[in-house]
Order: structure tokens, then C-alpha cells, then sequence
């Protein structure tokens, strides 16, 4: 039901004008780019909720997987040294692919899932269409997954 809000309310809102007869068209087109929208952010954000779940020290349900990322000195201690080593090491891969991104793909990807931003804040933010957020953010994504692959880290 909220996806067919958002739907209404973007049919509202950029379509008013529109004569009565091209309205169930374009309302259609737009409930089904939503929908999309809705399940690619899901399998985004499932996809990298499970690659960081690793890092999860308990089976807690408010424990955020970010705060485990962090690089510093004690800021999250493993079981054992290997465990922290391999843990550091996975960070710096991570950190590393990121910045191999090209500039617009690296920004968007961190404004959106790091940041936590929607994308017409992203877009607002990054000076482009909401369009353009997108498929930046699912290319960083399939670039990130597919480096990772390829150095043996499965997701």
C-alpha cells in the first residue's frame, strides 16, 4: 500500500497537469518503476547486510553492522588475533574497492547506503536526476560485488 502512495502521490505531483485520459498510463508506468525501485533497494541493501552480518559479534537485533567497521585501535575486538586480522584486512579491501570507484559512482554509493540518504537527497545533493543516483549506485554496487569475487570474497 505505501508503494502505491508514493506512486499516487508522484502522479500528483509531476503529472497534474496531464489530461484526465494519459493518467491511468502514466500511473501505471509509475507504480511499476516504484515497485522495481522498492525490490532493487531491497536486494541492494539485503546484499550488503549480509556481506557485513559477518562482523555481527552477537545475534542482536539492534546491533548496527557499521559501528563494527571501524578501522581504529580497539574499536572492535574478535574472539581471537586471526579473527581481527582477517577482519582489518577485509575492511581494507572494502575501503580500498570504494576507492577505486569512479568519483560519481564512490559518491553516490556513500550517500546512499553509508549516509543512509534517499535518492532524491542524493540526487538534490550530487547536482543530477534521481535517474542518474540510480544507476550510479547499482553500478558501484555490481563494481564492489564483482572486485570483491574476484578476490575471493563470496557475498
Amino acid at each position: 500500500m505505501d508503494i502505491v502512495q508514493d506512486a499516487m502521490l508522484k502522479l500528483a505531483e509531476k503529472y497534474g497537469d496531464k489530461p484526465a485520459q494519459e493518467l491511468p498510463m502514466l500511473f501505471q508506468r509509475i507504480l511499476q518503476n516504484t515497485i522495481r525501485d522498492y525490490y532493487r533497494r531491497q536486494k541492494v541493501r539485503s546484499l550488503w547486510t549480509t556481506l557485513f552480518s559477518a562482523f555481527s559479534p552477537t545475534d542482536e537485533e539492534d546491533h548496527d553492522i557499521l559501528e563494527t567497521l571501524e578501522v581504529e585501535q580497539g574499536s572492535y575486538s574478535p574472539n581471537t588475533p586471526h579473527g581481527s586480522l582477517e577482519q582489518s584486512q577485509l575492511i581494507a579491501i572494502i575501503e580500498e574497492e570504494i576507492r577505486r570507484l569512479p568519483p560519481r559512482q564512490r559518491e553516490a554509493f556513500l550517500m546512499r547506503y553509508w549516509e543512509d540518504l534517499d535518492i532524491a537527497e542524493t540526487a538534490a545533493a550530487m547536482g543530477c536526476s534521481e535517474g542518474s543516483v540510480k544507476t550510479h549506485c547499482s553500478r558501484a554496487t555490481h563494481s564492489l560485488a564483482a572486485a570483491l569475487k574476484a578476490k575471493g570474497i563470496e557475498l
